[in-house]
């Protein structure tokens, strides 16, 4: 019965395969012709075996050899075929395959051995022929798959003969960095013929790679020889790929580029690049972010996972430049739903539309409001239950605060007020402020109010909540709304004067997505009533960013670009802070995360003053807001100037 049932088993097994090869070769054109090259070269493989073996005289084995020949056929073929070496796709064949080829020949291999010795106990049959059968065999295989792969990722090889006049002319492109991203642009650009770019060389400074080729693309010399190397190859265009390259690195090599005169482009670091997947179409014009260095920001993914995988997580100005970078980051820990909350119809509209046609993310629901609406955003908590609130919503624009200081009470404390007794009320487990290093000592209307949000949070993690209240202080963020890198480029667009306020000014500077990935990061870290601070780096002199960004874009400060000193503005400090006198920093266990070891106590009776400021605030006065600041938040010094502000 046993045996029945196997026999059974085989020939089910055996129709089964004998279906897919014909669905394969019916709705494969090319699979017949690939299966006769196939029993072609496994032909080959087994004369060529004997004719080795016998030094080429065969006639005396011609009979044995026609004898075996359709044995040796069927043993191998379908093995072939169940190992998937016709289920590829063989314009892409790569190592997985080659070692699948070698699977597929040993394991053939091994059941013709093991049939001759079963029953004829090899009498009459050279071992070592079926030794070398099975080295042939896999030569050839690999060579045929090699060969098809190189004709059709080669312009289909007669469609570029048939059609060489139309064929669009290529850049010649010269790279410098011999490395794992130049690796994949070199792969992508031979792979993709509608790449407008040809590699012709490599540039590195690794002496041991001198002389060395990627895919046939030799390294040609080193950076120092940048303008002799463009030349020999004839290069048009410059791409630096040094993913690893320092903020003084990547502007030594934007100078030698520049001095070339050869237009050049940048690979974005891994840090902008989702999951490390770099591309052609990731190529982009270098930019001040790149001379900043590129760290890569080395994240506890399982840490940011629990925290946001499969749950409710809401974001407050979701449009914006945190907000929506913050949007970005989430989305790629797949939360249930991702609540998305802004006052501005555009900026909401636009990440909502990337969010669902770029990252094929379609859970999440955009609300268009103002966190003043309490009703509603109490609606929104009732129905979803987020468990996670990022408030990134905020004011931050320093002198048009100054000049305008209600709609900092309104927008930053009341809003954030709001939101903090709402989510209190229905129990969500985890509140993340994003706050500012201008709330340290602050001198601006901004400052101070994100100072006293601050507080806000405090004074609710003293009275033993449920809801576990973080806060996350940063300096400034490259490409935010308001920086000052975008207003220089303009600048120096038009020709000039750039405008810097004071020569002395500097400023703590950071990317877009690294400040969203270490926000993210403290949001899983803390455990409630803590105040992280970002590591920014060392502080940039405006003055030396202008420089910087003049030569960037081809030009000589004070010869072609002038810089004009515009004085300091309302509100603005020449020197930002992250932390205040007596507060104190120490380590945690992410490199680029601190924590305060002292947070001030609350010196005054928080919820009558804060009545006061809303109703000073309510007269359009500014000079009694700031007071009113100041009592709050004792460490404020405000300027007050009459012509500054629109209310006295």
């Amino acid at each position: 019965m046993a045996s029945a049932k196997s026999i059974s088993r085989f020939f089910k097994s055996t129709v089964i395969m004998q279906s897919r090869i014909l669905r394969d070769l019916m709705g494969r054109p090319n699979f017949w012709l690939v299966l006769l090259f196939d029993i072609i070269l496994v032909i080959l493989a087994y004369v060529l075996s004997y004719a080795v073996r016998f030094e080429f005289e065969l006639t005396t084995e011609k009979e044995r050899i026609i004898s075996i020949l359709p044995f040796i056929v069927v043993a191998k073929i379908p093995t072939f075929y169940v190992f998937g070496l016709y289920r590829g796709m063989w314009r892409y064949t790569s190592i997985a395959d080659l070692i699948n080829i070698a699977k597929s020949v040993a394991a053939s291999s091994g059941i013709i051995i093991m049939t001759v010795l079963y029953f004829n106990r090899f009498e009459g049959f050279s071992r070592s022929v079926f030794f070398m059968d099975g080295i042939f065999t896999f030569l050839f295989l690999c060579m045929h798959r090699g060969a098809i792969r190189y004709f059709l990722q080669n312009d289909n090889f007669s469609h570029k003969w048939s059609h060489r006049d139309t064929v669009t002319r290529k850049k010649r492109l010269l790279i410098i960095g011999a490395g794992a991203a130049s690796e994949k642009v070199i792969r992508e650009i031979q792979d993709n013929q509608n790449v407008p770019y040809q590699v012709v060389g490599l540039v590195d400074d690794d002496v041991q790679k001198q002389g060395l080729r990627i895919h046939g693309i030799p390294v040609v010399g080193c950076s120092a020889e940048l303008a002799e190397c463009a030349a020999s190859t004839s290069a048009e265009e410059l791409l630096i790929a040094i993913s690893s390259a320092t903020g003084e690195q990547m502007m030594q090599l934007a100078e030698a580029c520049r001095s070339n005169g050869l237009p050049f482009k940048v690979l974005p670091s891994i840090g902008e690049i989702i999951k490390g997947r770099l591309s052609v179409s990731a190529i982009r014009d270098i930019d001040y972010r790149d001379l900043l260095g590129r760290p890569s920001v080395n994240l506890d993914q399982k840490a940011i996972g629990s925290l946001v995988t499969d749950r409710t997580i809401l974001v407050t100005g979701a449009g914006g430049s945190i907000g929506s970078e913050l949007c970005r980051q989430i989305v790629r820990f797949e939360p249930a739903k991702l609540i998305m909350i802004d006052a501005s119809e555009e900026n909401l509209y636009k990440i909502q539309m990337e969010l669902q046609h770029e990252a094929n993310f379609v859970e999440y629901l955009p609300v268009l409001t103002h966190l003043q609406n309490e009703r509603l955003i109490d609606k929104i908590f009732k129905e979803h239950n987020p468990y996670l609130v990022l408030h990134a919503a905020a004011y931050k624009h320093v002198p048009l605060i100054e000049i305008n200081p209600w709609e900092a009470i309104t927008n930053n404390v009341l809003a954030s007020k709001t939101l903090i007794e709402i989510a209190l009320r229905h129990n969500t487990d985890r509140f993340v402020l994003v706050s500012t290093d201008k709330a340290v000592r602050p001198t601006s209307v901004m400052g101070a109010s994100k100072r006293l949000t601050e507080l806000l949070m405090l004074d609710h993690c003293q009275k033993k909540v449920s809801t576990s209240f973080i806060a996350v202080r940063f300096g400034n963020v490259l490409g935010s709304s308001g920086s000052v890198i975008p207003l220089f480029k303009k600048q120096i667009a038009r020709g000039g004067p750039v405008t810097v306020t004071d020569p002395e000014i500097t400023r703590y500077f950071m990317s877009i997505d690294e400040a969203a990935q270490l926000i993210l990061q403290a949001g899983a870290m803390g455990g409630g009533g803590e105040i992280f601070i970002l590591k920014m780096g060392n502080p940039i002199r405006i003055l030396d960013l202008a420089h910087d960004l003049i030569k960037l874009m081809g030009y000589q400060p004070a010869t072609d670009i002038e810089i004009v000193y515009t004085g300091m503005r309302p509100g603005e400090k020449r020197y930002e802070e992250l932390i205040s006198e007596g507060e104190g920093i120490l380590p945690t266990a992410h490199e680029k995360i601190m924590i305060l070891k002292h947070l001030d106590e609350i010196n005054c009776d928080l919820g009558s003053e804060l009545n006061n400021l809303v109703h000073v605030s309510s007269l359009h006065s500014a000079i009694a807001i700031k007071e009113v600041l100041q009592k709050i938040v004792p460490e404020y010094s405000p300027e007050i100037d009459a012509e500054s502000v629109l209310g006295k």
